[in-house]
């Protein structure tokens, strides 16, 4: 399943999904993390730069280029929510602490 996690600089989950800075994209299969690629997204600049639909479309065109079948976050908002469910993306939230660590639980624990 092809993953997308907020992270900080220091690897941990980024308390922000809506207004994160960077995200990550890895694949996990079972309890396996493939490749962790991280990307500077800059959302919390963009956040306010337009509309809320604005800002949803750009987080929904990432998304699609990079495949995203799950986000895996600590938090977001009802619409944003609703959006990825409209896309078909899996939302995983309560994620917390070290962010390869909590991409993995978040969906090992959907597939038990």
């Amino acid at each position: 399943m092809v993953v997308c996690v907020p992270v900080t600089a220091g690897g941990l989950i980024d308390l922000r999904w809506g207004r994160a800075d960077r995200v990550a994209i890895t694949e996990i299969t079972g309890d396996a993390i493939g490749a962790w690629q991280e990307y500077e997204v800059g959302w919390h600049a963009l956040h306010d730069a337009g509309t809320e639909g604005s800002h949803h479309a750009r987080v929904a065109r990432f998304l699609r280029e990079h495949h995203v079948e799950a986000v895996v976050a600590n938090h977001m908002g009802t619409p944003m929510v609703h959006m990825l469910d409209r896309m078909g993306v899996k939302v995983r939230l309560g994620a917390m602490g070290d962010a390869r660590e909590a991409a993995v639980r978040a969906i090992d624990s959907q597939s038990s």
